[in-house]
């Protein structure tokens, strides 16, 4: 009898738990993704009509046939167990009752009952496979934390095949070694295979072999090197290839693509008349300051055409590019590494680690610019790949690509931990100082420490966005550590590290002193994204003269201007801008309310309890920016009010519900609600600016903080306004942010 193969004993163990209702799984697991341990080829898929890439309708394709679970006595363990065998590392929750829409097919899991430990959902109990006394009525849903199982593949990432061959390369030093600046641009080109890191040999190496070793490594390009040099050097130096005959086209995202033999393990003489292949990268200038190199050009010539949005790590995001003036997103029709690479190179990364489909970072709102987007993976722009114009009906958000681009190793995450938190993502913070061989680490003063700093700190430990910024820390002990060693940290929330972001120096100064008070973070891999609907500011703006004894109660909340605190109450009247107010929240996370329910306020006149003291500022302003009247909307009450097709409504103010924005949902303001206006009683005649500012003060996280603010211009004749050109800080061009500001009749201002 011949060898038995791993397929035929899986085929084996198939019929066996057939015939078996004792048996719980395969017996020889497979580690490929889609075959988890146990789950016997089975595939597993989100479904319906999720709000996130992380939850919807589960369903399991068995025997080549899609199908549902029923959700009797479906429980949260199931959910944990499910969501593993998704890809994600744990459930957040579960729905019951089709909540994401019913499903068709079989319904080939009933009355399911996991304890939550188990590998693979064939591990638990349940009725049997296709035993089912349940409508699709009763689909189960899962809702899964998003975060992904290390080297797990997804339907909508297109993921680098690396052939098992070159697991990882780097540049090594051939001079100066451990003193030479992080990253590494220039060195020997090692690769880590099985057997450990070997040397390539430079035989016909060319310049598009250094340009995918450049694009690995995390960056845009490559340059010249003295060959000479090295060759040189490499006389006196003992070397170990393992790999020669590289052939790339340049457009490779990986080494593993390119063509490439390894030596074998009775080659004697490797490498004759070769020495190793060294490459030099250039860096992008963001990464060339932080390693000590003469700082390059900080702006590329020309306004950037294509950003990023979205993303909880540097590197990655949902992809927008710059038409006629406007930011819009492109459709993942037909979207790949070649073109994902080109945007990453593009904005001065490396090469794409993955291309995104499905919107996984996030849904962008208004504009699709492109779809079908072709790319050779030459083009120095996305712009100059073939692409078709999208048009109403092609394509939705829901299809937004994305990408994961290579970033160079700058060791950054070394210099920062957490400890004395419940989990890796949370605790107090502490900063590595001094040199090699004397360093220590120390504390930072919690003073103005808030959500902007903590964002740095997260995005520098890799752990995403901040939940929170603390400036107490009492309750994380951190042991040993309670020297503070950092103060007056200010960050603009860009930063790659704190060590970017203006601080004190070596001068700490500290208004509390102790290690009570010193800064604390808490991570999360999602966070909201607010947006206001500027089109609706500009369609529904209008004056209003409201008589004074109709504002009794938003006099008590503080709604109109300290003028009115003078006036002949009952009598007269004041003067009202008014407009409608619709946020959405376009993020991956809710958006909650800092404080919890315990600190909220209730407002008597209106009849409901009040969340956040400071959601929304209301402005007008002159050209130059002075403030001449405000919103004094005190403090807001946050629900879904509306929210996309099938998506459900989670909060809501009545009864002390619970409050905050779902994500796919929005909450409006309407016109005629008290406090949703802007006293304008002392305004004089002139051409203002509109400006609506959400979440000012940074209380509550989100994964995008430039575009907060809506700005429109507004001319008032004393009489009648006239509101136009409303529209978000980052959805113009720059040019076009700039003629905004010199609108005609500016400078003809009657203000005194």
């Amino acid at each position: 009898m011949g060898p038995v193969s791993v397929w035929q004993w899986s085929l084996w163990g198939l019929l066996l738990c057939l015939l078996c209702s004792s048996c719980l799984g395969s017996p020889t697991p497979s580690t490929a993704p889609e075959k988890r341990a146990g789950s016997q080829g089975l595939r597993f898929r989100l479904a319906g009509f999720p709000r996130k890439p992380s939850e919807g309708r589960v369903e399991i394709q068995r025997a080549g046939e899609w199908g549902t679970i029923c959700d009797d006595d479906f429980t949260l363990q199931a959910a944990h167990v499910l969501c593993r065998e998704l890809g994600f590392t744990e459930a957040t929750g579960w729905t019951h009752s089709a909540k994401y829409g019913p499903g068709t097919g079989r319904i080939w899991l009933d009355n399911l009952s996991c304890s939550g430990t188990e590998r693979s959902v064939t591990e638990c109990a349940s009725r049997g496979w296709g035993n089912s006394d349940c409508t699709h009525d009763e689909d189960a849903g899962v809702i899964c934390k998003d975060e992904r199982l290390p080297g797990f593949s997804d339907s909508n990432v297109i993921e680098v095949e690396h052939h098992l061959q070159v697991e990882e390369v780097r540049l090594r030093p051939a001079v100066g070694r451990g003193r030479r600046p992080l990253p590494v641009t220039e060195g020997l080109v090692e690769v880590r295979l099985p057997d450990g890191w070997s040397q390539v040999c430079d035989k016909g190496w060319s310049a598009h072999n250094s340009h995918v070793i450049c694009g690995m490594l995390g960056f845009p390009s490559e340059k010249r090197v003295n060959v000479g040099f090295y060759r040189l050097l490499a006389q006196r130096q003992q070397h170990s290839f393992g790999l020669h005959g590289v052939a790339c086209v340049g457009t490779e995202a990986h080494l593993s693509l390119c063509s490439l033999e390894f030596y074998r393990a009775n080659d004697t003489t490797r490498c004759p008349g070769g020495a190793p292949a060294v490459v030099s990268c250039v860096p992008s200038p963001l990464y060339a300051a932080s390693s000590g190199q003469k700082k390059q050009q900080s702006k590329p010539q020309g306004e950037a055409r294509v950003r990023l949005k979205g993303g909880a790590h540097p590197g990655e995001g949902r992809v927008e590019v710059l038409k006629a003036g406007t930011w819009g997103t492109v459709c993942d029709r037909k979207w790949d590494l070649q073109a994902a690479s080109v945007v990453c190179r593009e904005l001065g990364f490396g090469s794409a680690r993955e291309a995104l489909s499905g919107a996984r970072m996030g849904q962008g709102m208004g504009a699709i610019h492109l779809s079908e987007v072709r790319c050779s993976g030459q083009e120095l722009s996305l712009w100059k790949c073939p692409h078709k114009n999208i048009t109403a009906e092609d394509c939705s958000h829901s299809q937004d690509a994305g990408v994961r681009c290579n970033l160079p190793y700058t060791g950054v995450e070394t210099k920062i931990r957490l400890s004395g938190g419940r989990s890796r993502h949370e605790g107090r913070v502490e900063v590595q100082i001094g040199g090699p061989g004397s360093f220590r680490w120390g504390l930072i003063c919690g003073d103005d420490w808030g959500t902007l700093e903590a964002m740095v700190a997260c995005r520098q430990l890799g752990l995403g966005y901040a939940n929170h910024g603390l400036q107490e820390t009492w309750y994380w002990d951190s042991g040993n550590v309670t020297d503070v060693v950092m103060s007056g940290v200010r960050c603009t929330g860009a930063e790659l590290s704190l060590d970017q972001c203006a601080h004190h120096g070596t001068h700490v100064t500290c208004k509390r002193t102790g290690s009570r008070f010193t800064a604390g973070v808490i991570c999360s891999e999602t966070a909201s994204d607010l947006l206001l609907h500027s089109a609706l500011v500009q369609e529904t703006a209008y004056i209003e003269d409201r008589p004074l004894h109709m504002l009794y109660c938003a006099a008590e909340e503080n709604c109109l201007a300290s003028s009115a605190r003078s006036a002949n109450w009952p009598y007269g009247h004041r003067r009202l801008l008014r407009f409608s107010s619709q946020i959405h929240n376009l993020g991956r996370a809710d958006f909650r309310p800092k404080a919890g329910r315990h600190s909220w306020v209730w407002h008597e006149c209106h009849g409901h309890y009040h969340s956040m003291d400071i959601f929304t500022h209301y402005d007008i302003l002159t050209p130059n920016g002075t403030k001449v009247a405000e919103g004094h909307k005190a403090s807001f009450c946050l629900e879904d009010t509306e929210c996309q097709e099938d998506v459900s409504k989670r909060y809501e103010c009545a009864n002390f519900g619970e409050q905050g924005i779902t994500v796919g949902c929005w909450d409006l303001y309407r016109h005629d609600i008290d406090c949703q206006w802007i006293d304008i009683t002392d305004v004089k005649p002139g051409n203002y600016i509109l400006q609506v500012v959400i979440n000012p003060n940074f209380e509550v996280a989100e994964s995008d903080f430039t575009n907060n603010a809506m700005k429109c211009n507004c001319k008032y004749d004393g009489h009648r306004i006239w509101v136009h050109n409303c529209h978000i800080g980052d959805a113009f061009s720059e040019e076009a942010n700039r003629r905004f500001e010199r609108y005609p009749g500016q400078t003809s201002n009657q203000i005194i």
